[in-house]
């Protein structure tokens, strides 16, 4: 497969740039703050989560469904979006806004962490990657230039620098070079990206090497990318690995880079992110455990297809204010949910989604107001009782 030409839109001026990000409110004795990001297609307040809608939509939603959820921005995926419909048809249709009407931010991943953990015969040279489709076995070769341009045909407000991401765990030296790799793949996606109206995000890759970890820091820096995200995370490792890479990594970030933590997202993990000055998260765990019933609630996760919820007539949570809590029994969604119905997966997600973004609402309320840490606390608290299951207590609690 050739080479696609990425889109030549005039370049952004660095005042645009300049002004993507800004901090609203710092705490006083953490790390964590409370900040804005803005695009073309409306602001995001931080700490923010996007729902993940890998082919263009976040399973189970309309865009209306989101809206009443408050969701500011999603998460669409360029390695699914490039295989089908693709980017060009996208491109035909004005963009990926316009094609799934959505009219807020969207995000999209380059696909690098698709490409190396779905498909096979992949084979990495420092040209690019040659990979199989998981779809139909199809051959593909993926540029860091052509990463760019099938980006910037879909339209994005944030788009991502095209990395290699290693599986966990993996030796230094072999993770040295895939650092330099991506480094040097990262520069030609700065080189090759040029639309006025899309932001360019640098990956950080290092693996759980601290010293690579800063080179991937500091080379990005380097090339002044529009904000920073952590990546290779979330690839098999115990939390307390994910911890030390953000405290290694993101005090070396500069204030003024929003931080994108890629791929986490179980809700402690959103807790200590926020706490350590993380502005940015995505992951699939609300929509994917809805699909299998697994409920989340301020007191721990709820397995609606337990025999104990069959007759029980409350709602999942009852200081829930989402639509499925204020309207249906833990007896009515554990019916659907067995008779394997559609709408159990509609209002799974609706609540889980609601929790999600309810909890980074209500992170950002705590920033504001100077009281993180008793947020957190309060959080923790609550996981540890109600369901009569002790939540483990995490490591900075």
């Amino acid at each position: 497969m050739g080479l696609l030409k990425p889109v030549r839109i005039k370049a952004r001026s660095s005042a645009r740039a300049a002004g993507h990000f800004q901090i609203v409110h710092a705490t006083k004795h953490a790390s964590a703050r409370r900040g804005r990001i803005r695009t073309d297609h409306g602001d995001i307040e931080t700490p923010a989560f996007m729902p993940v809608g890998t082919a263009g939509t976040v399973k189970g939603m309309s865009p209306e469904d989101l809206t009443g959820l408050e969701t500011q921005v999603i998460l669409c995926n360029a390695y699914h979006l490039y295989l089908r419909p693709g980017d060009e048809f996208i491109e035909k249709r004005k963009g990926l806004h316009s094609f799934i009407s959505w009219d807020k931010p969207i995000l999209t991943d380059s696909g690098g962490y698709q490409i190396f953990s779905l498909t096979g015969l992949t084979r990495v040279t420092e040209e690019g990657v040659t990979f199989q489709s998981h779809l139909d076995g199809s051959r593909h070769f993926i540029t860091p230039e052509r990463a760019i341009g099938i980006e910037s045909n879909i339209g994005a407000d944030i788009i991502m620098a095209f990395d290699e991401c290693l599986p966990y765990p993996s030796d230094y030296e072999k993770t040295r070079l895939s650092l330099e790799r991506t480094l040097r793949w990262a520069k030609r996606c700065k080189e090759a990206h040029s639309r006025e109206d899309q932001f360019l995000y640098g990956i950080i890759q290092g693996g759980f090497y601290g010293d690579l970890r800063e080179k991937g820091v500091e080379g990005l820096l380097e090339m002044d990318f529009d904000g920073l995200a952590v990546g290779g995370l979330s690839v098999g490792e115990p939390q307390d690995k994910m911890l030390e890479v953000l405290e290694k990594v993101i005090p070396i970030i500069p204030n003024h880079k929003p931080r994108y933590l890629m791929g986490v997202g179980r809700p402690e993990d959103l807790v200590e992110g926020v706490r350590r000055g993380v502005d940015i998260f995505d992951c699939v765990l609300p929509t994917r455990h809805a699909r299998t019933g697994a409920l989340f609630t301020q007191w721990g996760e709820i397995h609606i297809k337990n025999a104990k919820h069959k007759e029980d007539d409350g709602p999942l949570d009852p200081d829930c204010g989402c639509y499925t809590c204020r309207n249906f029994s833990r007896a009515y969604l554990r019916h659907l949910f067995i008779s394997k119905e559609l709408l159990a997966i509609r209002l799974n997600s609706l609540h889980n989604l609601y929790y999600y973004l309810g909890l980074l609402k209500g992170l950002r309320q705590a920033i504001e107001n100077d009281h993180l840490e008793g947020f957190c606390r309060k959080f923790y608290q609550r996981r540890q009782t109600s369901l009569g299951k002790r939540v483990n207590k995490r490591t900075s609690e």
